[in-house]
């Protein structure tokens, strides 16, 4: 599925219908540059789940979790990691692991730890059109 956004809004748009299709437990990994748009994605993923948590970039704390009721949604942020072992080394394998999640991972910068983000469900990615155009790619893992 591919789908063109005019600005911001658009994409959190977007994310919010897209994440009434998903169920727990999903593994998603969400690729693009730097101001891509991953972290307002994010934003409308979160508020199409009905979840009222203010969505923040994790790139300081790695991981945020946002909550309402029983679902939870994990968004990782693993820009400042430069291996798999060390998200293992941090207790990071149990958000990829689906018999052990409780929820849904959102991970951004997925290939800065390909070994434990290869089990994903969901490849999203989002490429720069422009000014504030964007393409989002969505593919599921066969």
């Amino acid at each position: 599925m591919k789908v063109e956004t005019k600005n911001e809004n658009e994409t959190m748009s977007f994310a919010r219908e897209f994440a009434k299709q998903i169920k727990s437990p999903c593994v998603i990994i969400l690729k693009g540059d730097l101001g891509a748009g991953k972290t307002h994605f994010v934003k409308g993923f979160v508020q199409g789940k009905k979840i009222k948590s203010l969505v923040t970039s994790p790139t300081f704390t790695i991981m945020n979790i946002y909550q309402e009721k029983k679902l939870k949604v994990y968004h990782f942020d693993m820009y400042r990691l430069s291996s798999s072992e060390e998200a293992e080394e941090l207790g990071f394998y149990e958000y990829f692991d689906h018999d052990s999640l409780d929820g849904i991972t959102i991970v951004e910068w997925p290939e800065n730890v390909p070994e434990l983000a290869k089990n994903y469900d969901i490849e999203i990615t989002i490429q720069k059109l422009g000014q504030d155009k964007r393409l989002i790619e969505i593919s599921r893992r066969k």
